[in-house]
């Protein structure tokens, strides 16, 4: 197996805002976090858990090297194993990491720890992450293959943002694009599945309060005078009320949005295109007020400018338009409490987790993360629509929801054995069990589908193999210059790497004995043949190379034996297996799963927002396309990452007293 280095310097852009880029803001986040050592700290009588201090990070900052190692086959030698690690080093003096680090809490990455209401990052402070923060690192470490044992007590123990909704960005400036289908998914995600009053008891309890949050932008009642009426006129009610300022929080804590000041701009197209009001604005003259303005010019439901008022006492509704917009008073599912409590604005928080045995799980601590695009839609004017005017530029992908409906369409005319997708649309019974498998709720459900037929193994060997052919790529590490968790002289890549082998070749003997082995626990049902194959390769390997007799199981002396080119055979012999076992799930399971009443429950609760490509009919509740936007521009999309870590904890208990619509007055 040949190795080969590279090292590079990585020069961060910076914004018209002053910002690092939006992907180099993630990035240095997550490897500072994973080269941290999150431990207990106290200050003013309190203890910490899971935090770092000002000069933890700083001091980690000043020199950070991330390294990354791929495996594959050698161009000239494809028998060859070739492994190519690169080294990134982020270099920093004291005052520049201490200015990231007010970007990292601008983003709501991390809190201060001793108070969760303080913007501003301190000399002397202590820090733990957020829900969102626990969510990008999550996929941080899933996209790069890292090992990161030292968090495995973080993400049991902390809530984890579910999902968190992307805005593109135009690489040029990193400026969110502004587009009818980024306004729509924002202010859905936003205003949530309906009208969120929270119940006073929760506001006791952090992890609670942040559960429900993210069902949508908390609300109020308010009685007060219109906004023309200055001291004079009758009280009104007025209902779906928040204040400015939670916005702002809200948009920075469950999007991809990294300060107030890109927050207040969503917000202010949010006024332009009527989706939501000011109530009332009650500052005094000497309080100091920040207004964000955004023009164009006015087409359909938009305005010619929409402004927002960044003050503390500013009060906001929701419109009718909004409301309409967010589909509140749409049917919803009638599938029960399962159905319900896969919601897709549900943030599931863990207080006291355990391993689960049907748990999709990640040997290394590293967990799958999902995507869900939502692509450009129709506007209320078909001429003006977005998706006819970008048709031939952007490449959409159809939502989630939108698959299935037309899957499960497709299976109730062709039957249990549809054929391969066609030019009609139509989908096969293979394209079904992919949609099901990319959905965290809908790959649940199929494993209680599978669990109740006496086949749940065929899924569980099919995503280990995934997860192992993951693994077997890439992976990385990160540390401090000096700080390094290995006191060998190799490098933090080198390290890495061969921990990294270790685990792969335990990893491989788990799937054989768990799934493979004769008598084994969870025994696959597959082609004599292929298991034949499998066990005559560990035979002439384990044996022929001098190792312990292989008996029809392997155990750890039986690991010395194994490079990484025997390695990427076995996993191809996997990958055999795994094609029977997906075609064996396609053809007999997926067919019965999706005719289910949990199946037809469950998929109405996927987020959709209805810009499919083969939508056809305007949807009159979409706001108006922006101006400015023709051929020759850009067009923004939105996609919804998940989290498999927070997804697959138990939800947080519902309070047990009844909804409370809480009434506030203002004079």
């Amino acid at each position: 197996m040949a190795t080969k280095s590279a090292t590079s310097s990585h020069m961060m852009k910076t914004t018209k805002r002053g910002r690092p880029f939006l992907k180099d803001t993630l990035d240095l986040f997550a490897t500072l976090i994973v080269s941290l050592d999150l431990t207990t700290h106290k200050q003013f009588f309190r203890t910490f858990t899971n935090s770092f201090t000002t000069e933890e990070a700083a001091t980690n900052l000043s020199s950070l090297k991330f390294s990354q190692s791929t495996r594959g086959p050698d161009a000239r030698d494809p028998s060859r194993i070739v492994t190519t690690t690169t080294t990134t080093t982020f270099s920093m003096t004291r005052d520049m990491a201490k200015a990231m680090c007010q970007h990292f809490m601008d983003a709501r990455l991390i809190e201060n720890a001793a108070d969760r209401n303080s913007n501003l990052f301190k000399e002397r402070g202590i820090y733990m992450l957020t829900p969102k923060g626990l969510h990008v690192l999550e996929r941080f470490i899933s996209k790069n293959g890292m090992t990161a044992d030292h968090l495995l007590k973080v993400f049991s123990s902390q809530p984890i943002c579910l999902k968190l909704l992307h805005l593109e960005r135009r690489g040029t400036d990193d400026e969110i694009i502004v587009s009818q289908s980024v306004i729509t998914a924002l202010f859905r995600r936003f205003a949530g599945r309906g009208a969120n009053y929270m119940p006073e008891q929760v506001l006791k309890d952090p992890a609670s309060e942040y559960h429900e949050r993210s069902k949508g932008i908390p609300l109020v009642d308010i009685t007060d005078r219109a906004p023309q009426m200055v001291g004079k006129g009758q009280l009104q009610n007025f209902t779906h009320c928040f204040a400015a300022v939670a916005a702002l929080e809200w948009l920075c804590d469950f999007t991809s949005i990294v300060g107030r000041d890109e927050a207040a701009e969503m917000a202010a197209h949010f006024v332009r295109f009527g989706l939501i009001t000011l109530v009332s604005d009650k500052r005094k003259g000497g309080d100091s007020a920040v207004i964000f303005t955004v023009r164009g010019a006015a087409t359909g439901t938009a305005s010619a400018q929409g402004e927002f008022r960044c003050t503390a006492k500013a009060i906001y509704r929701i419109t009718e338009e909004g409301r309409k917009l967010a589909r509140w008073d749409a049917p919803r599912p009638s599938g029960g409490g399962n159905a319900v409590r896969s919601s897709p604005n549900n943030s599931t928080v863990n207080l006291e987790s355990g391993p689960r045995p049907s748990a999709d799980h990640s040997a290394e601590g590293g967990a799958n993360m999902s995507e869900v695009a939502y692509g450009p839609g129709m506007g209320v004017n078909s001429k003006e629509s977005l998706a006819q005017t970008t048709d031939a530029k952007i490449h959409r992908r159809i939502s989630m929801a939108e698959k299935l409906r037309e899957g499960y369409k497709a299976g109730e005319k062709t039957g249990d054995t549809a054929p391969p997708p066609t030019a009609t649309g139509k989908e096969s019974n293979t394209d079904r069990l992919r949609h099901i498998l990319d959905e965290p709720a809908l790959r649940s459900l199929f494993r209680e589908f599978l669990r109740g037929n006496f086949c749940e193994e065929n899924l569980s060997f099919w995503l280990d193999v995934q997860d192992f052919k993951r693994r077997f790529s890439t992976t990385s590490s990160a540390a401090a210059a000096g700080g390094s968790r290995s006191a060998s002289k190799a490098t933090p890549g080198q390290v890495a790497m061969e921990k990294h082998h270790e685990a792969l070749i335990s990893m491989a003997f788990v799937i054989y004995n768990t799934y493979l082995a004769p008598s084994s626990p969870c025994e696959l049902n597959i082609d004599h043949g292929l298991r034949n194959e499998l066990v005559v390769y560990l035979n002439e390997i384990l044996v022929t190379d001098g190792g312990k007799q292989f008996h029809g199981r392997v155990e750890v002396e039986h690991a010395a034996q194994f490079n990484a080119t025997q390695l990427q055979t076995l996993i191809r012999l996997y990958e055999r297996i795994q094609t029977h076992v997906f075609r064996l799930m396609a053809t007999d399971s997926v067919p019965k799963f999706i005719k289910t009443s949990r199946f037809l429950a469950l998929r109405n609760w996927v987020e959709e927002f209805e810009v499919g490509e083969g939508d056809k009919k305007a949807d009159p509740s979409a706001p108006a396309a922006p101006p400015g936007l023709n051929d020759d521009e850009e067009e923004g999309r939105a996609y919804m990452s998940v989290s498999q870590a927070a997804h697959e904890r138990k939800p947080e208990p519902a309070p047990t007293a009844g909804p409370l619509v809480p009434t506030k007055s203002i004079q």
